[in-house]
């Protein structure tokens, strides 16, 4: 039998550490045509050496970060129908590399009807490339939402009423999100929520996280029987831990739901949404269902001053981002990179744990761990060299260098 010649430049990273089954520890990682494969296989099956080595001076590699709530970066505001959106997605596509991030969700707040119709068309998934990060989907946040949990989303364009069931989605979505959107935040206690939750999650395969919300652990935990399996920014624009009704935060121990369901939460780690305390106690509570997000808004990667975010104006200052005239939080001015940081040292939780936030995890809430979100074989050569600090120094997207920081010493 004539032996199939396998073809493809093979890249061997050395002298690493890699995140993998819930740990870190020293093994090489082998590339080849932007998949991870099986050194063995490939040395012993194909007698096949490495065409390239990369020394990677004892540091970390990790799997790329996946955002799953972004709301614009670098001057772009995914809300903002009157942008060339393809454009504007490259634009920010293209930062994101430099902070690790190689797969996002674009996320969309509240808007008019005519907003989502506009922007849903322009943004497809696809994926990372040396030109940005790959597109997971969109992350329709709102609008239905509660109006008394509304945060920075405005008021007069939040729909409280959801009993036309997917009739009302769609009406309001258009046609295009079916296909292009993989979450949708909804408030549990909106009448008729339950069932769209139902069929959003089980009909259509989208992910529907429950936030904006005045809901009770009953409203919550109705949800994730129905299907939900996601809370948005855990502890912001929800009703405050109470010890007789805990709201969606008692979520993370209920001993209501049913024993195979899994929920995420997300927690933006910025520094400034939420306490070290806080997070602690919901790290130290429900670690495996950590996600963490940027929710970042226009404003990141630029300086202090005014913006307009969705239909609102924000004011930026001191490193945070508000409604324009209040003290209401808008979004962060943070990046994932940043966030992963700072949770790991705000916690004091162990590398894989803050890591796996912002790998794993999401990609285990996406359903899309067997080819992103680990460094196993078989999945995408998305991975990132960081320092023992966890910051980024390399990234990585399909098995080529796609940034390195200009004050690393590797020499790849």
């Amino acid at each position: 039998m004539t032996q199939v010649e396998v073809t493809g430049t093979i890249t061997k990273f050395h002298n690493c550490r890699l995140l993998k089954n819930h740990s870190i520890y020293w093994e090489d990682i082998w590339v080849r045509d932007g998949i991870i494969i099986d050194p063995q296989k490939c040395f012993y099956g194909e007698r096949r050496d490495p065409d390239i080595k990369v020394n990677c001076g004892g540091n970390i590699i990790a799997p790329g970060y996946i955002e799953t709530q972004i709301n614009g970066a670098f001057g772009v505001d995914f809300s903002n129908h009157s942008l060339d959106m393809q454009v504007e997605i490259k634009k920010v596509a293209e930062g994101l590399m430099a902070h690790g991030v190689t797969s996002f969700c674009p996320t969309v707040i509240t808007s008019p009807s005519d907003v989502y119709r506009k922007i849903l068309p322009t943004i497809s998934r696809c994926n990372g490339s040396r030109e940005g990060a790959g597109v997971l989907g969109l992350h329709l946040e709102g609008p239905f939402i509660s109006k008394a949990k509304k945060g920075a989303h405005p008021e007069e364009c939040i729909a409280s009423d959801l009993t036309g069931g997917l009739t009302t989605v769609d009406e309001m979505y258009g046609s295009h999100m079916i296909d292009r959107t993989s979450i949708v935040t909804i408030a549990p206690e909106l009448p008729g929520a339950l069932e769209v939750i139902s069929a959003l999650s089980k009909d259509r395969g989208i992910r529907v996280s429950i936030g904006h919300s005045e809901g009770t652990i009953k409203d919550g935990e109705r949800a994730v029987r129905a299907g939900a399996t996601f809370i948005t920014h855990l502890f912001n624009a929800m009703l405050p831990f109470h010890h007789r009704d805990p709201g969606l935060v008692g979520l993370l121990t209920s001993w209501k739901l049913p024993k195979d369901s899994m929920v995420y939460y997300g927690i933006i780690a910025d520094g400034i949404h939420t306490h070290p305390a806080t997070m602690r106690i919901a790290h130290r509570t429900h670690p495996n269902g950590i996600v963490l997000v940027s929710d970042s808004m226009c404003a990141a990667g630029l300086s202090p001053g005014t913006y307009h975010f969705g239909q609102q104006t924000i004011d930026v200052k001191e490193k945070k981002a508000y409604v324009a005239g209040t003290e209401t939080l808008a979004g962060s001015i943070a990046f994932l990179d940043e966030c992963v940081q700072t949770f790991y040292n705000g916690t004091e939780c162990s590398k894989v744990e803050a890591l796996e936030a912002a790998t794993l995890h999401p990609a285990l809430l996406l359903g899309i761990e067997d080819r992103k979100g680990t460094l196993e074989y078989g999945t995408d050569a998305d991975f990132l060299i960081l320092d023992d600090d966890l910051q980024v120094t390399h990234t990585y997207i399909g098995g080529q260098c796609v940034y390195k920081l200009p004050t690393s010493l590797i020499q790849l």
